[in-house]
Formats: structure tokens, C-alpha cells, sequence
């Protein structure tokens, strides 16, 4: 991973070992001469290089990022005779305007206590570094293409670190839309384009602009301690291998909150593998509110989730995600919808409150990117150990395949799944569309008609020790099953209304339950349709 120093280093050095650190400044932002002062020294102890002695002011106003750039530069090209190549560049406290900062290899980027990074707004003549020719295929949107119209971005890097207890502020990047291809804007906190060996560890992130975090093709990177609270999606992840995000609180009332992708952004088919999340927070309070402390919630819709897809013409292999709060935004959504593989995924040790639709398990045929791609696969997922409470009445927790491509091998198991209930048959669409190729969300089939699992179009579910519960009285059945083979239902306990069935099956094959309540043990082989 790239050298990074501790907060106690980073003081030390820039009290005492920093040659320069502390220089005086001239008002037109030149160093003051001065002989009691040596120049850096690249083959010193520290190698800190704080941008103040490359003429940042610090002040709000003017625009740091030349001098951010330099000390960056100079970073990189320093070589210590024992530790090879770089260095950590250095932001005390102050309020950096900026453009886009280009990092470099074997350079860490600190943000002191006290220091912002502020996104600068464009002016008729000064902005971000223009957006790279990107992709050039119509496959996935403008901001997923592009990397370089950003405010901290680099490319074909290696050994960076971004860390430090100060703040990065998008305050003047924009969120996406037609201003998002125009010259001069950035619509991004931080990209990273086939990088390797990267940290991002401990610093705030504001108003991210249309991706806060955007990585693409990044191996070994290492996300822990950060808080982020933005106005569209928090951390894509996308065709990265061997990713840990630890530690971290998203809130991100309009977009996704951490969200694994695997577009064709590449030119290629790139799988995102070996991902860990654990330890984590995420939510869909009104933005800012998580970083005042103010917490302030909306109605149910945010979005704040965690999700696999949507863009996923790759696949998503060995992904293990626990030990994570969701609070007033969606549930968990595995999606594959554009050919990619769906496979090997476990959730654990989950707690949910006011979210919309829990478990949202989704293998559609949209399928935007090259022709040749096949419909992809969703299989091999368990989820355990999960707390549920005060869910939407609209959406209960949702397993759909398509006709032809059923998912596959769903185990879910000790979950409390606690639903705000209230609805009756009548509210639900009774037939819900298929929607093959439509865009992948927990409402695009409309209110659904049951209260706590609709699964249609699966194959080998087993759902074991799991309350499936309302709060208030819901006169829907509680289990929906449609074009499902070898269904396992053992020690589950559900509410029932009166004169309202608990399960409805509708083209079933191998339907087991087992001591649950209140359905006394039953084996079906085959039903068209039965209510129990």
C-alpha cells in the first residue's frame, strides 16, 4: 500500500522536521527569503512537502490547486536513498479552493485537522481538468465514463494513500445532467482509473457531486473511517478486485449509498471480486444532517442502500458484507440485469429500521452493452442474522428472476423481518408485470401482494428460522410464491389475519414446510395453485 503517516508523524514533522513547513508567507503567496531556512531536502526523514511552501493560501478564495499540484509533483520525485520514491503531501489547516488536484504514485495526500479541500466553482475560463475521451460506447452514463473532470483523480497509479482527519468539500462539482459534459465542471469528489495498492482512510467527504468515490478497474483498495454525506451516490465500486470498506458512515438521501458495479466503462468485461463491507453505517437522512449531527428523516423512498448492479455487464464474485446499519433509506439490493454473474455472496449480522423493501434480489434482462452477452445468473446467496423494523407495506422483500432464468440457490435464515403492514389485497397490483428489461428498483413492480416475501421465479430457496411479522393488521398473505421449484420453509413463524391465507402458490414444484407456525407440516411435489 502507499507510505502513509500518522496524525502524531504528521504533526511531529511539521513541527520540527519539516524543512519549510512554517515558512512565512508573502501576501502575493511567495515564500519569504530567509537563510535560517534550507529548501526541502528529498532525501530527508520527513519528505512532508506542505503545499503552503509551494504558494497555497488557504484563505477560501484563491484557487490552491497549482499549488497542491506542485507539491504533489515534487512529492513523486523525491527518492529517499533508503525507502525509494515519494512522499506525503501536506494540507494544514485552512480552506483549499481548488481544481482538479492529479495525484501520483507513491504519494499520500494529507488533510490535516482544521483543513478543507474545497471544490471550487468553474469560472468562464478556469475549471477541472476536461474529461478524457472515456469509454466510447454508449453502455453506461457520461460520469461513469470519464475520470479526469474530477477534484482528486488519477490514472495507472500506484501506492496512494488520501487520508487524514480534514474535510474534502464538493461544493462546486455538479450532479450530473447536461452541465456534467461541459468544459470546465467536475462532477466528481474522487476517481480512480487501473490504479493498485490505494487507501482512502479517516476524512470527510461533503456534496461529492454525481459520485463521491468513483473507482474503476482500482486492485487492493482499502476504504476505512470515513464519513460521507452527499447528494448522489456515496462509493461506486466498479470492475475493482480485492476492495475492503470498513468503518465508514454514508448517508446519501439521494442515491446509492456504497454500491458495487461492473460496467463496460473498460471496454471490456471486468468482474468486481473479493469485496468485503463490514462495520459500516449507511442512511438516507436529509443531506447534511449526518454530518451536523441533526439526523433529520424523510418519508419512506430514500435511497442511502447498499447494492450490487445496476450497471453490470461483468459479474460479482465472492462478496461478504456485515455488520452494517441501515436507517431511513432502501434495503439491500443484488441486482444483474445487463449479463454479468451474480455469484457467492453472504450478508450477515444486518440491522434495518424505516427501509424500503429489505432484501431486494433482482436477475433481469435489460441487458445494455454488446450484443453477444448472454442473460447473466443470480445464485448462491445467503443472508442471516438480520433485524427488520418498520419496513414500507409496499415492497416486502422481493426474490425475482425472469421466465427462463429463475434465481437460484437463495438461503435466508434467523432474519426478523418486521413490516409497517396496514394494506389490504385490494391496495396491491395482483399480477405484477414481468418487466424483463426494464431499470432494476424495489418499486418497478408496484405495490406487491404479500406483506413479507414475493418470490417469483426461483429455484432452491430455503427460508429457516425467519419472523415474518406487520405492526399494524395486513389482510394480504404473507408469502407470495410464482414459478418456484424446491422451496424449504423450516421453524418460521408468520402473522396471519383472519380468513387470509399464509402462503399462495402458483406454479410450485417440491414446496416444504416444516415446524412453523401457523402452517402444520406440509409436502407438495407439485401445486398450479394452492392457498395454505
Amino acid at each position: 500500500m502507499g507510505r502513509s503517516f500518522s496524525r502524531r508523524g504528521i504533526v511531529t514533522a511539521g513541527a520540527a522536521g519539516l524543512a519549510g513547513a512554517a515558512l512565512p508567507l508573502m501576501a502575493e503567496g511567495t515564500a519569504a527569503a530567509s537563510p535560517a531556512v534550507p529548501p526541502i531536502d528529498p532525501f530527508g526523514p520527513s519528505r512532508v512537502f506542505d503545499v503552503r511552501r509551494f504558494g497555497a493560501k488557504g484563505d477560501g478564495v484563491t484557487i490552491d490547486s497549482p499549488a497542491i499540484n506542485q507539491a504533489i509533483d515534487a512529492a513523486a520525485k523525491a527518492d529517499h536513498r533508503e525507502g525509494g520514491p515519494g512522499g506525503t503531501v501536506y494540507l494544514p489547516a485552512g480552506t483549499y479552493a481548488s481544481y482538479s488536484v492529479r495525484l501520483k504514485s507513491n504519494v499520500a495526500l494529507y488533510i490535516g485537522q482544521g483543513a478543507t479541500l474545497l471544490a471550487a466553482a468553474p469560472t468562464a475560463t478556469q475549471g477541472y481538468d476536461p474529461a478524457e475521451p472515456g469509454a466510447g460506447n454508449p453502455y453506461q452514463d457520461y460520469g461513469h465514463s470519464h475520470w479526469h473532470n474530477s477534484l482528486i483523480w488519477g490514472e495507472g497509479l500506484t501506492n496512494v494513500t488520501i487520508h487524514g482527519p480534514g474535510v474534502i468539500d464538493g461544493k462546486g462539482l455538479v450532479t450530473g445532467g447536461s452541465k456534467e459534459s461541459q468544459p470546465l465542471q467536475g462532477n466528481k469528489a474522487i476517481a480512480l482509473k487501473l490504479c493498485r495498492n490505494v487507501l482512502i482512510q479517516d476524512v470527510t467527504l461533503l456534496n461529492g457531486g454525481h459520485f463521491c468515490i468513483m473507482p474503476t478497474g482500482v486492485d487492493n483498495f482499502r476504504i476505512d473511517g470515513l464519513v460521507i454525506d452527499t447528494n448522489r451516490d456515496g462509493i461506486d465500486i466498479d470492475c475493482c478486485k480485492n476492495v475492503r470498506i470498513s468503518n465508514t458512515m454514508v448517508n446519501s438521501p439521494n442515491d446509492d449509498a456504497i454500491v458495487l458495479k461492473s460496467s463496460y466503462a473498460l471496454n471490456q468485461v471486468r468482474d468486481t471480486e473479493n469485496v468485503t463491507i463490514d462495520n459500516c453505517f449507511v442512511s438516507g437522512f436529509d443531506l447534511g444532517t449526518l454530518y451536523d449531527g441533526t439526523y433529520k428523516r424523510g418519508s419512506f423512498g430514500r435511497t442511502g442502500r447498499i447494492k450490487c448492479g445496476t450497471e453490470s455487464n461483468g459479474g460479482f464474485k465472492n462478496i461478504a458484507i456485515s455488520n452494517v446499519v441501515f436507517d431511513s433509506c432502501r434495503g439491500l439490493a443484488l441486482e444483474t440485469v445487463d449479463g454479468g454473474h451474480l455469484e457467492d455472496i453472504t450478508v450477515s449480522n444486518i440491522t434495518m429500521r424505516d427501509v424500503q423493501m429489505p432484501f431486494f434480489l433482482r436477475l433481469g434482462a435489460r441487458m445494455r452493452g454488446p450484443s453477444d452477452l448472454q442473460v447473466g445468473t443470480l445464485r448462491r446467496v445467503s443472508i442471516s442474522d438480520v433485524t427488520v423494523y418498520n419496513a414500507d407495506p409496499r415492497y416486502p422483500s422481493t426474490i425475482a428472476g425472469i421466465p427462463g432464468h429463475p434465481v437460484e440457490d437463495v438461503r435466508i435464515s434467523d432474519v426478523r423481518h418486521l413490516m409497517a403492514g396496514g394494506l389490504t389485497p385490494g391496495d396491491a397490483v395482483q399480477n405484477p408485470p414481468e418487466l424483463e428489461n426494464a431499470y432494476p428498483e424495489p418499486s418497478m413492480f408496484g405495490t406487491l401482494p404479500a406483506f413479507g416475501f414475493f418470490i417469483r421465479h426461483a429455484d432452491q430457496v430455503s427460508i429457516e428460522n425467519v419472523d415474518v411479522r406487520y405492526q399494524k393488521q395486513d389482510t394480504r398473505p404473507a408469502i407470495v410464491l410464482r414459478d418456484v421449484k424446491r422451496a424449504d420453509f423450516h421453524h418460521d413463524k408468520v402473522d396471519k389475519a383472519p380468513d387470509t391465507p399464509t402462503f399462495v402458490l402458483d406454479s410450485v414444484d417440491d414446496f416444504t414446510v416444516t415446524t412453523s407456525r401457523p402452517v402444520a407440516d406440509v409436502h407438495l411435489d407439485h401445486v398450479d395453485h394452492k392457498e395454505l
